[in-house]
């Protein structure tokens, strides 16, 4: 059976593998299928199709910053992540969103560099982006990892525990996407839309499964149900709800490299649900390595 992961990271946003490694290690982690979802780019594309091992198939995709209602009363809207599959990324609202959210995330990241600068801490922006390439996304975990090579922290989870969480005073926090419209837009892209990790708790706030239901009317394709950050009881929840709903169901590992302990395969996806993704998707096609002569 085809072992098939669809949510990983490289140095295009806020991964440790170049696309090309990350391409590399998937082969030799036994993936049949890999999706490289990127942060709010789909710069790392081209440098995965190039290197793909012959067998091994790319889904292209990103992983859109978003914010949620949370579907309790008086809540303000919560940050989100969406997943968009196979999407044109030359469709016009595609280009303009990630355009702006990437120029956000910059511009929020200097903001932050400075006030640790300010207070004394060995950070500067030229070392925080010497390592993102053109058109990658910047994060707080390039920051994390500034800090971490500055001896001030002696690990990235480290440095998001004591300097980086959302209640720091360095914190700045992003204006991002309703997720509304990011559905919205990967659909008109001919993407496929799928709601990660919606109950991880342990990331902070979550949404009530009446939320994904009602993105259901706005184009919603599938849940990460099977997601490292999810308890057994939150799987079982989801997939009921996918099934009652006419939604996918995928699995991921979310792999960012030595950024984050989760190993590639952590999590997979069922090939139904996989073939189920790509019938729907009409934006690019799946990539497969081609055999060498």
């Amino acid at each position: 059976m085809a072992v098939i992961d669809l949510h990983t990271h490289s140095t295009a946003s806020d991964g440790t593998d170049s696309p090309a490694e990350l391409m590399g290690a998937a082969a030799a982690a036994g993936l049949d299928v890999v999706a490289l979802t990127d942060h709010d780019t789909t710069a790392g594309w081209d440098d995965a199709v190039a290197a793909l091992p012959a067998g091994l198939s790319l889904v292209r995709g990103a992983e859109f910053s978003c914010l949620s209602p949370t579907g309790r009363p008086g809540e303000p809207r919560c940050p989100v992540h969406l997943l968009g599959y196979l999407f044109d990324p030359r469709h016009e609202a595609i280009v303009a969103e990630q355009s702006r959210l990437r120029a956000e995330r910059t511009e929020r990241l200097h903001t932050m560099v400075g006030r640790m600068a300010a207070d004394g801490y060995p950070v500067d922006a030229d070392t925080v982006f010497a390592h993102l390439p053109a058109g990658g996304s910047a994060g707080r975990p390039h920051l994390a990892r500034a800090l971490v090579a500055a001896g001030v922290v002696g690990s990235v989870d480290a440095a998001f525990a004591d300097l980086l969480h959302d209640d720091s005073p360095y914190y700045v926090p992003r204006a991002d996407t309703t997720v509304e419209t990011a559905v919205e837009m990967i659909t008109a892209a001919g993407g496929v839309a799928v709601f990660a990790h919606p109950l991880a708790r342990r990331r902070g706030r979550v949404v009530e499964p009446a939320v994904l239901v009602d993105l259901v009317g706005y184009g919603l394709g599938g849940v990460e149900v099977d997601h490292p950050h999810h308890a057994a009881a939150d799987r079982e929840l989801l997939r009921t709800l996918t099934v009652a709903h006419g939604l996918l169901a995928t699995g991921s590992s979310d792999y960012h490299g030595t950024n984050k302990t989760t190993p590639l395969a952590e999590e997979t996806t069922d090939p139904q649900a996989y073939d189920a993704l790509v019938a729907r998707a009409t934006g690019v096609g799946v990539v497969t390595g081609a055999a060498t002569a």
